[in-house]
């Protein structure tokens, strides 16, 4: 179990990594969705390369105006969150095959989303020096 501070715990291991994480759930489990995104600006603060990749039903996330319903007891609000992510430098991808299937267009998205598919997704799998799903 590390006790460390997260700087310490930098300190020890200085090498940039890639960090890719995975979303499946929306707002119903708002919880699990605001730790996914505190977790990723923890590694963007970190200086770490950091992609969040959103599927399915958390595609709704991205959708403007959604991220501020998303809300949990001590937590900081999601739209915040992403925001704040985006702007350290953080990389979101939205499926594409899913937002069609939802009649959502890329224009309905947060500014600095990028839609995507499956070729780029496994290049990025590939690529990651850790892959976390929620």
């Amino acid at each position: 179990m590390c006790i460390c501070t997260i700087k310490e715990r930098w300190s020890m291991s200085e090498e940039k990594q890639k960090l890719l994480y995975i979303l499946n759930n929306a707002g119903e489990q708002a919880e699990r969705v605001l730790t996914a995104f505190a977790l990723a600006n923890i590694g963007v603060s970190m200086e770490h390369d950091v992609t969040v990749i959103v599927f399915g039903e958390a595609t709704r996330l991205v959708y403007k105006g959604y991220a501020g319903t998303v809300h949990s007891p001590e937590r900081l609000p999601l739209d915040k969150l992403i925001s704040d992510f985006l702007a350290g430098g953080g990389r979101i991808l939205v499926c594409l095959p899913c937002i069609k299937a939802r009649k959502v267009t890329t224009d309905q998205l947060i500014e600095g989303v990028e839609a995507t598919t499956g070729t780029v997704v496994n290049d990025c799998i590939l690529e990651a020096d850790k892959v976390i799903s929620f």
